[in-house]
């Protein structure tokens, strides 16, 4: 099934100041995040992100959290973001059938994130390489786990293609450079 700009919301899992400098690869996480939500922006796509225990693991970094325009920021105590009340209620208010998942830490709040969605009954993407976790053996069991549950494992690139669904348009002509 293709990621339709229409059909999807971009959720931003836990990008935290305490948080970014232990994983895997983070100048190409936080990268492509900003990618995603400069898309998602730019393609009328809806973008929630979350902060996990914001007073022990700060805020969103900034170079998310300025690429989130009119984002909503939620904080939340839960692993799964589905299971923290306010995002369940802020997620299902955006009328979107697929989520787009990135974020932080892909073995722990991103995979219960996913699970949670998929029985929920929503189509799930975790995007590959804007998710992270502290090790590369933890990345590739979220991943894994997730491909055998039916979450479909993407990258930024595959995901803003699908959102722009054609060349030459203006958006296009807008994102093409960011991913040059």
């Amino acid at each position: 099934m293709l990621i339709r700009a229409t059909d999807s919301a971009l959720v931003v899992i836990d990008m935290q100041e305490r948080l970014v400098p232990a994983m895997q690869a983070p100048a190409r996480t936080i990268a492509n995040t900003r990618l995603l939500l400069t898309a998602a922006n730019r393609t009328g796509v809806p973008a929630l992100l979350t902060e996990q225990y914001p007073d022990g693991l700060g805020q969103t970094v900034p170079e998310v959290r300025n690429a989130a325009e009119g984002a909503q920021v939620l904080p939340k105590m839960h692993f799964s973001c589905m299971e923290d009340p306010a995002f369940a209620e802020a997620f299902r208010a955006l009328g979107r059938k697929q989520a787009i998942l990135a974020g932080m830490e892909a073995h722990i709040c991103v995979v219960q994130t996913a699970e949670s969605l998929v029985e929920a009954g929503f189509d799930v993407f975790v995007v590959s390489d804007a998710t992270a976790s502290r090790t590369l053996d933890s990345e590739r069991a979220c991943l894994d786990r997730l491909s055998a549950s039916g979450v479909g494992i993407v990258t930024a690139e595959m995901v803003v293609f699908e959102w722009l669904g054609r060349a030459g348009t203006p958006a296009f002509k807008e994102l093409l450079p960011l991913i040059k």
